[in-house]
């Protein structure tokens, strides 16, 4: 390819003017991904988003999707594109150690079903992204890689647990990332972090090893922008029989409608889902000045709870969630449980104590609360909520150091969790900034297997939204 520079591809642009870009042979996907690694150096002793990379390997793809692009046969239209990947997915001849010490260096022997369809697609892996130990909280640090930290304040976390990929979509080191999502963990740390993060329905991205979380768990894109999570969405939704729970029929071109808007959607905003308190002013004034947002856009607005609030979303949830921590943690050597995150430790404990009756009560609460949220859906296309009710807290604690929200970290993220036991799709869409500089993100949810609906609204307030990145 003719000699070029990175420096002619605005890393604030997207994946269509790259590719462009790429068409036109005025920049290498090896140029590319040399200038994301030099930039990547620089901010990585500061905010330590990664923990694996194979650099010989990505220069290895990008040089053959450079191949492609002279031929003029590329793979699809990410091909070439920068990605990451979060450590707990599967990726062939990389360890997966999940934040932990006790994760395993052996080297996988397959990839999982949305980095096989990446690498079909094109996708340049970067590396992989840091998390906490197993997922299991909503900050990012662990045992394994110590503290990532938040770009826009590096005294703040970035949120979890898909850590690192927050990092890397906030400063535009590649385009796109794949974060996983259990009780909010794409959309906290994409509302802490400034970043556009989608958690699809359930079963529309195929999983596989399944996630010891079970139906909470989902993975999804986290990108700069809609449209870049649209087109990684179109990838990581292609079919895989070894998810016996996926849809596995063709998806949709999520791109297609992408800029139809809201006119005529009647849309609720519930602030405090009917009971969460400690929603700090900043945010609840920016949420609610976004939501009428979509009145400009011509949606039909008003504030409505979805009456899940006497319901015990929060007890199954941590049902749920313990019984997967307890699974994982009865798998792992007793004796270095000292090397573990102690709170990791703690909800495996609870998990492994919890018996067969009560897990079955967690999957009653779910169907009662899916219920109600598929009566709401008949009276609102969409739901907005804050997607938190606070701005990053301080990096390496659990909880707020001012002790506001108590010692359990899901305390402070009451708008995720409930569409994890729904399956719902939910996006958390960057909104503004609060005076001392820190994110708030704006939660997008919308019925089961409506993931159109919910990229088609975040554009449309992407697009009139006068939050701007770093």
């Amino acid at each position: 390819m003719p000699a070029g520079s990175a420096k002619a591809w605005d890393h604030g642009g997207d994946v269509a003017a790259l590719v462009a870009a790429y068409r036109r042979k005025a920049v290498s996907p090896v140029e590319v991904l040399a200038d994301a690694y030099a930039r990547l150096d620089a901010i990585s002793a500061a905010l330590n988003p990664v923990s694996h990379e194979d650099r010989a390997a990505a220069f290895d793809q990008a040089r053959a999707s450079e191949a492609r692009w002279m031929r003029g046969e590329p793979l699809g239209v990410i091909d070439g594109v920068v990605t990451s990947v979060k450590s707990n997915v599967m990726k062939n001849g990389w360890p997966m150690r999940r934040g932990s010490k006790l994760g395993g260096d052996a080297p996988m022997s397959f990839d999982s079903p949305a980095v096989a369809s990446l690498e079909r697609a094109g996708a340049v892996i970067l590396c992989q992204t840091t998390m906490p130990e197993f997922g299991w909280k909503g900050v990012g640090d662990s045992p394994l890689t110590g503290i990532t930290r938040n770009p826009h304040d590096p005294s703040r976390t970035t949120g979890g647990s898909s850590a690192g990929a927050a990092v890397l979509a906030a400063l535009g080191i590649g385009h796109l990332h794949l974060g996983t999502d259990g009780l909010g963990s794409v959309r906290i740390p994409s509302s802490f972090s400034g970043v556009f993060g989608l958690k699809p329905s359930f079963g529309r991205v195929p999983a596989y090893p399944a996630s010891p979380f079970g139906i909470l768990a989902h993975l999804g894109p986290m990108a700069r922008t809609v449209t870049d999570a649209a087109h990684m969405l179109n990838a990581l939704a292609q079919p895989d029989e070894r998810d016996m729970l996926a849809w596995n029929s063709a998806p949709p071109d999520f791109r297609v409608g992408l800029g139809d808007g809201v006119s005529g959607l009647r849309v609720g905003w519930s602030p405090r889902l009917g009971h969460v308190q400690g929603l700090d002013p900043e945010v609840e004034a920016l949420c609610a000045a976004a939501a009428r947002l979509f009145e400009t856009l011509g949606a039909h607005v008003e504030q409505a709870d979805p009456g899940f609030s006497g319901t015990d979303a929060r007890g199954a949830a941590d049902m749920m969630w313990q019984a997967g921590a307890g699974a994982l943690l009865k798998g792992l050597p007793e004796a270095r449980r000292t090397e573990q995150d102690p709170g990791f430790v703690a909800a495996g404990l609870a998990g492994l104590g919890h018996g067969a009756t009560a897990l079955v009560a967690a999957f009653q609460t779910r169907a009662a609360i899916a219920e109600t949220m598929r009566r709401y859906h008949e009276r609102y296309d969409l739901l907005l909520t804050p997607t938190m009710p606070i701005p990053a807290i301080e990096a390496g604690r659990d909880t707020p150091a001012d002790g506001s929200f108590g010692a359990d970290w899901v305390n402070w993220s009451p708008y995720t969790y409930p569409f994890n036991l729904t399956g719902q799709p939910a996006a958390s869409v960057p909104i503004g900034k609060t005076a001392s500089g820190l994110p708030v993100g704006l939660q997008i949810v919308g019925p089961p297997r409506r993931d159109d609906l919910v990229m088609r609204a975040a554009r449309a307030l992407e697009s009139v939204a006068e939050y701007r990145g770093l």
